[in-house]
């Protein structure tokens, strides 16, 4: 049998799945918190993991995969996750672990949703965006410089 085929009928079995899952769901749902509804919730959710649980997975295999048959294309990609590091990093020693002050700042210090450390991850992704918009400023002026001079 082709892998077409047997990915075709695997797609098929999924489908039907979770159409018997939504529709078992849809069927016991009701005003009241019953015991059988709440078994169908988890029954979908549970197979909403396992569905993002094997398409993460196949996404990674199939990156590994490619990496491994294209040794040009996991330069290129292994070149643009340390550029993402590195610009981590830089974010992440220039950000502050101030605890800005707002009205209002002190509800959230108490309930424990505003620490030093949160604050500084906070800061590290605006410094995090700020340095990447710069950087996409730079590219569309250089990339319209160096085609007047070509």
């Amino acid at each position: 049998m082709k892998f077409t085929k047997v990915l075709t009928i695997i797609l098929w079995v999924i489908l039907a799945i979770s159409a018997v899952l939504v529709v078992s769901l849809m069927v016991n749902i009701g005003e009241d918190s019953d015991p059988v509804m709440n078994s169908w919730i988890n029954n979908n959710i549970i197979w909403t993991y396992i569905l993002l649980a094997v398409g993460a997975g196949i996404a990674l295999l199939a990156g590994v995969f490619q990496m491994v048959s294209d040794i040009g294309a996991a330069k290129k990609g292994l070149l643009s996750l340390g550029f993402i590091a590195v610009i981590a990093i830089v974010s992440y020693v220039l950000a502050s672990d101030a605890i800005p002050q707002f009205i209002g700042v002190d509800k959230f210090i108490a309930d424990g949703s505003l620490t030093p450390g949160i604050a500084k991850m906070v800061d590290a992704g605006l410094i995090a965006t700020y340095l990447l918009f710069g950087i996409a400023v730079l590219s569309v002026v250089w990339s319209s410089v160096s085609n007047v001079f070509k």
